[in-house]
């Protein structure tokens, strides 16, 4: 979703290749080239600059970009912040990686186990990801790379260093640059992403009095417990202010109205979505509520409109769009709404 990236090397295991080639495929990641890992952390990322320079790995050759950010995938939760900060400070040094407070003390232990010396916390950092190089800095420093270097070092930052000459600009990392390591931190990760997802709802109305009333209800009953912003436009009006939620951080999102028949704008709405990219990253939810005033209005109609969202549901599930469908039926007396 970072228009600024060009393009995205998958760097993987080769018993995993076919698996993660299905997984793009799957959500169309179109930048997104995969490619064989080697032994070692420094070997795989190697084999992944390769693709710029080299055809060992790629039938046809990747444009060279002027900078290359190497990224670990087990740190999910990396920000286009950090990102363009180390890019940036990447063009102006030559190198630039984010780094965090270290929170335990560093010991040194002797050859019979025991304590040796400690370093000085206050002094050191821990070395995070994203790192960020000119391209030609870092590829160079991988081809004078000795077999030592890359079947026991960890360090991209080090390699420009000794290599290069390259001194890279520390840049303070945010604390969501951690790792996901053990299986336990599955359950953090999770924990995370529900804690997103559910951060903010947009309610989106159509511009008639009873259903832009419904909306400012939900916002009143809502917004101590959750971030709410209702917008009340016409669907087929080009609205920036709704291009904007859908390209942002939101994805739930509710659209009420009281047509009898709004499977259009439905589908409208997951185009738009499905445009804006959103779904790849995380689930997006869309719940359709059709408000029913009328007392005229056949169940059978209705729930033909209901079995209609549901079968599109199942359609866009695909795309990771979750889409449902409610019918709420009211009385309006004395400009109250009685469900």
């Amino acid at each position: 979703r970072i228009s600024w990236i060009s393009d995205i090397i998958v760097v993987v295991s080769p018993e995993n290749i076919e698996t993660m080639k299905t997984i793009t495929q799957k959500y169309g990641h179109k930048k997104v080239t995969v490619v064989k890992g080697g032994i070692t952390r420094h070997r795989s990322i190697f084999n992944g600059l390769k693709v710029f320079a080299e055809n060992e790995f790629s039938s046809c050759l990747l444009q060279k970009p002027e900078v290359v950010v190497i990224h670990d995938a087990v740190r999910p939760f990396v920000e286009e912040d950090i990102l363009l900060e180390v890019v940036m400070a990447a063009k102006e040094y030559g190198a630039a990686g984010a780094i965090r407070p270290l929170v335990s003390t560093v010991i040194a232990s002797s050859a019979d186990g025991c304590l040796d010396h400690s370093l000085e916390r206050a002094r050191y950092r821990a070395s995070e990801m994203p790192q960020a190089f000119l391209f030609g800095i870092i590829y160079q420093a991988y081809q004078q790379c000795t077999d030592h270097d890359l079947d026991y070092g960890t360090e991209c930052l080090h390699l420009a260093l000794k290599y290069c000459k390259i001194k890279a600009k520390l840049i303070e990392g945010t604390a969501d640059l951690w790792k996901v390591t053990y299986k336990r931190d599955l359950y953090a990760a999770e924990s995370i992403i529900k804690d997103n997802l559910s951060q903010q709802i947009c309610v989106i109305t159509d511009v008639k009095e009873d259903v832009v009333q419904v909306g400012f209800l939900l916002h009143e009953s809502l917004k101590s417990q959750i971030k709410v912003e209702v917008i009340s436009i016409s669907l087929f009006e080009n609205d920036s202010h709704l291009q904007n939620m859908f390209s942002g951080q939101c994805y739930n999102f509710i659209y009420i109205h009281d047509k009898q028949s709004a499977f259009q704008e439905t589908q409208l709405l997951v185009d738009m979505l499905e445009k804006s990219n959103i779904p790849l990253l995380y689930p997006v939810v869309l719940i359709s509520v059709h408000l029913n005033s009328s007392e005229n209005v056949s169940c059978s109609i209705e729930m033909e409109e209901l079995t209609r969202i549901k079968k599109f549901a199942r359609e866009v599930k695909k795309k990771n769009i979750w889409v449902y469908g409610l019918v709420i039926h009211y009385k309006v007396c004395n400009s109250l709404f009685t469900c």
